[in-house]
């Protein structure tokens, strides 16, 4: 379904990572939603739009966040960051990082205040992908805002090389590769 801008929308362009303006009037088709963004094909090629930008897309409505993965109250646990992070997408694959296998490693480390320090590794798909930042930026905020978590760092890195046999069982039957 082809939708129109109703205002001037930042946005991201898609490889390159590269900051965007698309104009009010430009026409968009919605062809993700997952992890809380919108990713949107114009005739100028796949944009990608932050939640507090899709307001702008004409006769859509961004389905509504799933619940945080924790309580902003409570224990820290290690099972609330990855539940965070599988809410982080690649904005042109409909898989989250963790079950595409780009989480290479989590290191948690607790800190004399009693709070945490979250460091993750990750890949990309593709080296020279542009949207790493982004992607990457993404899984450190959702992290940041975890229970018990002062510090959140997320590294990208390129050893081993991403291959799809990688991809979880689970993200392996979303993209029907069984």
């Amino acid at each position: 379904m082809h939708h129109k801008l109703s205002r001037d929308c930042q946005a991201t362009a898609i490889p390159s990572g590269a900051p965007a303006a698309l104009p009010a009037g430009t026409e968009v088709m919605v062809t993700q939603t997952l992890g809380g963004n919108v990713t949107v094909s114009t005739d100028r090629g796949l944009f990608r739009i932050d939640r507090e930008n899709a307001g702008a897309i004409e006769g859509f409505a961004l389905p509504e966040a799933s619940p945080a993965p924790a309580t902003q109250a409570g224990p820290f646990e290690e099972k609330d960051v990855w539940a965070a992070l599988k809410t982080c997408f690649d904005p042109e694959i409909p898989v989250n990082i963790v079950d595409l296998g780009l989480v290479y490693d989590l290191a948690v480390e607790a800190l004399p205040s009693g709070g945490r320090s979250v460091a993750v590794k990750m890949t990309l798909t593709a080296p020279g992908c542009g949207m790493g930042p982004v992607i990457a930026e993404d899984a450190r905020q959702k992290i940041a805002t975890l229970p018990g978590v002062e510090s959140a760092r997320v590294h990208i890195v390129w050893d081993p090389a991403w291959t799809p046999q990688m991809i979880s069982p689970e993200g392996r039957k979303v993209l029907g590769l069984d």
